[in-house]
């Protein structure tokens, strides 16, 4: 499991990428454009290291997935201030389950 490092740095990088991302929709400056894709791009070298050390394709993708959506739903709502709708917190819900599923032998 020495692949969860490597995935979580991918999870934290891509927050950061997203914060940069949100704030240049906001704000329009080139510098926090250019930051969101300098974060996506050493994020994913992260995923490079994950796979290399057995994150496997399929289950690395689910948890990156789920996991970075989670972390993004949560900057939403206490940075930015965005609302869920039901569906979309039952999506989360949905979304918790499958990681939990992929964890249970």
């Amino acid at each position: 499991m020495h692949w969860i490092f490597s995935l979580s740095l991918l999870i934290l990088l891509e927050a950061l990428a997203d914060i940069f991302a949100k704030e240049w929709s906001l704000h329009g400056t080139w510098i926090r454009g250019a930051g969101s894709l300098l974060a996506y791009v050493i994020a994913n070298m992260f995923w490079l290291i994950a796979l290399r050390d057995g994150a496997g394709l399929a289950r690395g993708a689910i948890i990156f997935s789920v996991a970075s959506a989670i972390l993004a739903v949560g900057i939403g709502l206490f940075l930015y201030k965005e609302q869920l709708t039901t569906a979309q917190i039952i999506g989360i819900c949905i979304g918790v389950v499958s990681i939990a599923l992929l964890f249970w032998e």
